[in-house]
C-alpha cells in the first residue's frame, strides 16, 4: 500500500460516495487511476463494505446500549451458539469477541428499555450459557465511527 492508497482510502472512509473525479484532485491521480485503484482495494478485501451510516433516533431505536456478556463455558461449540445468535439478532450493531472481565461486548440498539428487556429474554436470559451481563445505556455518542486511520507502507 502506498500513500495514494491510504490516502483513498481515508477519503473513502469519510464518505464512500466520493467520485473517483473528486478524489483525483485530493490525490494528484487521474480519475480513472482512482478508479482502479478503488476497484483494487475492494477486489483485494481491504474495503469490506460500503454502508449508509443512519441516526438511530431518527429510525425509532433511540437507545443504545453497551452490554458485557459473560458464559459460563467456553467450548467452541458454546461460543459459535453465542456468535451465530448475535449475528442473526437485527439489534446488535457491533459484537466483539474479547479478553478481560467479559467475554463478549455486544453494541445494540433498542426502541426504549422494554425492548432492551425484551431482547434479554430472548438473547440471555433462555440462553443457559450466559452467566450474567452487565448493560451500560449511552448517554451521548461522543464519536460513533468505524473509519481506521490507514498510513502507507
Amino acid at each position: 500500500m502506498d500513500r495514494f492508497d491510504a490516502h483513498i482510502l481515508n477519503i473513502l472512509q469519510q464518505s464512500a460516495r466520493t467520485t473517483a473525479e473528486a478524489m483525483s484532485q485530493q490525490v494528484g491521480l487521474s480519475p480513472d487511476a482512482c478508479r482502479k485503484r478503488m476497484a483494487r482495494l475492494r477486489g483485494s478485501g481491504i474495503i469490506k463494505a460500503e454502508i449508509a451510516v443512519l441516526d438511530p433516533a431518527s429510525v425509532g431505536r433511540g437507545l443504545t446500549l453497551i452490554v458485557e456478556v459473560s458464559l459460563q463455558n467456553e467450548r467452541k461449540a458454546d461460543l459459535d451458539r453465542f456468535k451465530t445468535a448475535m449475528l442473526a439478532a437485527p439489534e446488535v450493531m457491533q459484537c466483539y469477541y474479547v479478553t478481560g472481565n467479559a467475554d463478549f461486548i455486544v453494541i445494540l440498539s433498542a426502541r426504549d428499555m422494554a425492548d432492551f428487556e425484551a431482547f434479554t429474554r430472548r438473547h440471555f436470559f433462555a440462553e443457559e450459557n450466559v452467566l450474567r451481563f452487565r448493560t451500560s445505556a449511552v448517554m451521548d455518542s461522543v464519536k460513533t465511527s468505524l473509519a481506521v486511520p490507514v498510513v502507507a507502507d
